[in-house]
């Protein structure tokens, strides 16, 4: 379990960041935290990967102290994070070289099929001799999550990890985190973008550097106007269906993709005939 207890952050100058945060994640939940610019978001991230320390308030990760020195390898293997910059996390020529790097500084062996068995899980597999700086910034954001699952951390963090990519990239990130989702990893998605919401068993939501809400996955129908109250914008997905619940055309959806929806649609249109 990734705890955090009476967190709080501010800087010297004692602008406040974030207020009094508990949050505790479980081994295998998906969570979204989203709020608007400014509330705190991506400190949070920080803090959870024991980059930043809080000014208040303590965080363990399976029960050990996130920020203790003699803690620090065990919480690099435990907890991996991406960045919303895809270039801010390459430094070598080599996607190879790049991936040993953190591989080599934790000490972690077998470090050939950890890489292979990574970039198979981006669909990079064919890259791995490539220069990571000629790649497109959406294939370098799937070096970068290869990176981490290399490591094979037990809870992953990305900090807005589609923001500066296009809808083909984005795209592919969130299959890709679909399937990690099917394999039990827990993922905590720091993001603006609501759509990503849909693939999270629960939703944080930062305002006034606070935990405001905390919407779970069968609640948000339920939610929806707590949602619109905070002026966050819904899914495209949600709206849609929400649109077809107002007219008459009651879904319920398992998972939140097209695919699900389609199938459900056409079900009910042969149904019909």
């Amino acid at each position: 379990m990734l705890e955090m207890n009476h967190v709080s952050f501010h800087y010297k100058d004692g602008k406040n960041i974030l207020e009094n945060i508990d949050l505790q994640i479980e081994q295998g939940e998906v969570v979204s935290i989203i709020g608007n610019n400014g509330e705190g978001k991506s400190t949070l991230a920080r803090i959870m990967a024991g980059i930043l320390k809080p000014t208040e308030g303590n965080v363990t990760i399976d029960g050990i102290n996130a920020y203790e020195k003699k803690h620090f390898k065990s919480i690099r293997k435990k907890v991996g994070i991406v960045f919303q910059n895809p270039e801010n996390q390459i430094l070598f020529n080599s996607v190879y070289d790049d991936m040993a790097f953190a591989l080599n500084n934790l000490a972690l062996t077998d470090q050939e099929n950890r890489i292979k068995d990574a970039l198979k899980k981006v669909g990079m597999e064919a890259y791995e001799k490539e220069n990571p700086f000629q790649l497109s910034l959406g294939q370098k954001q799937r070096i970068n999550i290869a990176s981490v699952l290399a490591v094979n951390p037990k809870y992953m963090i990305l900090d807005e990890p589609t923001t500066m990519i296009d809808a083909n990239g984005k795209q592919k990130i969130y299959s890709i985190m679909r399937n990690l989702k099917k394999e039990k990893q827990t993922i905590i998605f720091v993001t603006n973008h609501m759509n990503e919401i849909l693939l999270s068993n629960r939703i944080i939501i930062l305002k006034n550097k606070k935990i405001d809400h905390i919407i779970k996955r069968e609640e948000l129908f339920e939610k929806l106007e707590e949602l619109e109250k905070l002026h966050i914008q819904l899914p495209d997905m949600i709206q849609f269906v929400k649109l077809l619940q107002q007219g008459g055309v009651h879904i319920n959806l398992q998972e939140y993709t097209l695919e699900a929806l389609s199938k459900i649609i056409i079900g009910k249109i042969k149904n019909n005939n």
